[in-house]
C-alpha cells in the first residue's frame, strides 16, 4: 500500500508529500484562469468599449456565464458520479484541464472588435464549464492524498497554493504584458496583442502545473455495476442517492444548503472587493491591483492557518469563526465608509479603513473556503467523492444569484455603492445562521447510498 490512501482505499498512516505537492500544483496552475482570465485581465478586456460598449459587452458576458452556470448545475453531479464509478477520476481531471487550457489559448483569436464579442464570451463560458467539471474531480481527490488527521491541513495548503499562484501569475502578466509599452515577445497594445498573448500565457501556465497530479496520484478503482449505466440512467441513480442521503444523513444535505449560501457570499467578497475599492474608496486601477495581490497573500496565510486549526478543532468551528470575522470586518467597512475618523487622537482615513478591514476580509475568506471543502470530504462515502462534490457545485450554482442580486438591490434602494456591502453581509449572515444547527462531521452519520 502506498504511503497515503490507495485510490479509493483505506486511510494510511503517513502522508505522502509527493502526492500532496502534485495535487496542490493543480491549484497553483488553475489560479491563472481564475485571477487573470475571469477576474482582473481578460474579462476586463472583453467588456471594454472596443467590443461594442461596456454595458452591452458586460450584458452579453453576464448571459454567457449564466448559461454556463446552468449547464454546470445540471451536469456536475452526474459527471462526478460517472468519473467515480468508471474509475476515471484522474482521466477526466486531465481531459477537463486540457479543455480549459485549449479554450483559454483560443482566446488569442478574440480581436478587439464587436464582431469577436460572442466568440470571446463563448470561449470563456465553455472554459468555465470545463473548469468546474475539473474542480469536481480535483476536490474529490482530497481524500486520496490526505489522511483523516490531515485533511484540513492539506485542503488549506491547496487553497494557499491557489492564492499564491494567482499572485505570481498576475504579477508576471502585469510586468510582462500589461504595464510596459512593449512587453514580452514584442507585445504591444496594438490590436489587443498584449492581452491576447496573456491568454496563451495562462493556457501554458495552467497546463504545465496541472501535469504533476496526472502522473503522481493513482486512479480510483472501477465500480462495474454503476459504470455500466447509460448517461441518462445516471440521473435516476443520482436522485435515488439524494433521497437516500436525506434519509440516512440529513445533516449532509443541510450542510450542502448552508455552504451554498455562505460560499456565494465568499465569492462576492472577491467579485465586488475591487469594485468597492475603486467606486467607494477612490482607489486607482494600480491601487486595486496592489490590494488584490496583498489580499491574495493574506488569504493564502489564512488558508494555511485555518487548515491547521481544522484538523485540531474541526471544520465547522473554523467556518463559524471565519464567517463571524467576515461579518465584523464587512460591517466595519460599511459603517466607517470612505470618510476620515479620529481614533485616540490619530486621523484614520478611508484608505486606511479599507486596507485594514479589507485585508481582514481576505484573511477570513481562505479558512472558510478551505474548511468547507474539507467538511464535505469528511462526509463523502469512500468512492463517491466526485458525486458529492458534483452536488456541492450544483448547490453553489443554484444560489449564485443571491449575493450579486442583493448587492445590486441595496445600491438601487439607497442610491450609494457602499450599501451594496449590506447585501453581501445579509448572505454571509444567512449562511452562518443556517450552518449553526448543522452537526460537525464527526457527529454526522455517513450517508448510505444505493448501488446501481
Amino acid at each position: 500500500m502506498p504511503a497515503t490512501q490507495e485510490a479509493g482505499g483505506a486511510a494510511a498512516e503517513r502522508l505522502n508529500k509527493k502526492h500532496v505537492l502534485a495535487w496542490a500544483s493543480w491549484d497553483w496552475g488553475s489560479a491563472a484562469f481564475n485571477a487573470v482570465m475571469t477576474t482582473f485581465v481578460f474579462t476586463v478586456y472583453l467588456t471594454s468599449d472596443a467590443f461594442g460598449g461596456e454595458a452591452f459587452a458586460s450584458e452579453i458576458l453576464g448571459y454567457g456565464l449564466a448559461i454556463a452556470g446552468l449547464a454546470i448545475a445540471l451536469l456536475a453531479p452526474v459527471t462526478g458520479q460517472r468519473s467515480d464509478t468508471g474509475g476515471r477520476r484522474k482521466l477526466w481531471l486531465g481531459v477537463n484541464s486540457v479543455a480549459v487550457a485549449v479554450l483559454t489559448g483560443l482566446c488569442f483569436f478574440v480581436f478587439p472588435s464587436p464582431g469577436f464579442l460572442f466568440l470571446g464570451v463563448a470561449l470563456i463560458a465553455l472554459a468555465n464549464i470545463f473548469f468546474e467539471f475539473a474542480n469536481v474531480n480535483y476536490y474529490a481527490m482530497l481524500t486520496q492524498i490526505s489522511t483523516p488527521s490531515t485533511i484540513g491541513k492539506v485542503s488549506g495548503f491547496g487553497w494557499a497554493m491557489g492564492y499564491v499562484g494567482g499572485v505570481v501569475a498576475l504579477a508576471l502578466v502585469l510586468v510582462g504584458f500589461v504595464l510596459p509599452e512593449a512587453g514580452w515577445f514584442g507585445a504591444t497594445a496594438d490590436n489587443g496583442l498584449n492581452i491576447r498573448l496573456v491568454a496563451v500565457f495562462c493556457a501554458v501556465w495552467f497546463m504545465v502545473f496541472a501535469l504533476p497530479v496526472l502522473f503522481a496520484v493513482p486512479e480510483v478503482p472501477r465500480q462495474p455495476a454503476a459504470a455500466s449505466l447509460g448517461f441518462f440512467a445516471s440521473y435516476g441513480l443520482l436522485f435515488r442517492r439524494i433521497k437516500a442521503i436525506f434519509r440516512s444523513s440529513p445533516h449532509t444535505i443541510f450542510f450542502l444548503i448552508a455552504s451554498a449560501i455562505f460560499r456565494d457570499g465568499l465569492a462576492a467578497v472577491f467579485t465586488f472587493g475591487g469594485v468597492i475599492a475603486a467606486g467607494t474608496f477612490g482607489f486607482s486601477l494600480s491601487q486595486v491591483i496592489v490590494f488584490a495581490i496583498a489580499g491574495n497573500v493574506v488569504a493564502a496565510l489564512g488558508a494555511v492557518c485555518g487548515g491547521v486549526l481544522d484538523d485540531r478543532v474541526g471544520p465547522k468551528n473554523v467556518i463559524v469563526w471565519a464567517l463571524s470575522g467576515l461579518i465584523v470586518a464587512a460591517a466595519a467597512i460599511f459603517v466607517l465608509g470612505a470618510g476620515d475618523h479620529v481614533f485616540f487622537g490619530n486621523v484614520w482615513t478611508g484608505d486606511t479603513t479599507f486596507w485594514v478591514f479589507g485585508l481582514l476580509l481576505c484573511l477570513f475568506v481562505g479558512p472558510a473556503q478551505s474548511s468547507s471543502r474539507a467538511y464535505l470530504a469528511r462526509l463523502a462515502p469512500r468512492g463517491e467523492e466526485g458525486e458529492f462534490f458534483g452536488l456541492y457545485a450544483t448547490t453553489g450554482r443554484a444560489v449564485s444569484f443571491l449575493a450579486p442580486s442583493l448587492f445590486a438591490l441595496f445600491i438601487t434602494v439607497f442610491g450609494e455603492q457602499r450599501y451594496g456591502i449590506l447585501g453581501i453581509l445579509v448572505v454571509l449572515l444567512a449562511g452562518l445562521l443556517l450552518l449553526l444547527p448543522v452537526k460537525p462531521p464527526a457527529k454526522i452519520q455517513q450517508a448510505t447510498t444505493p448501488s446501481a
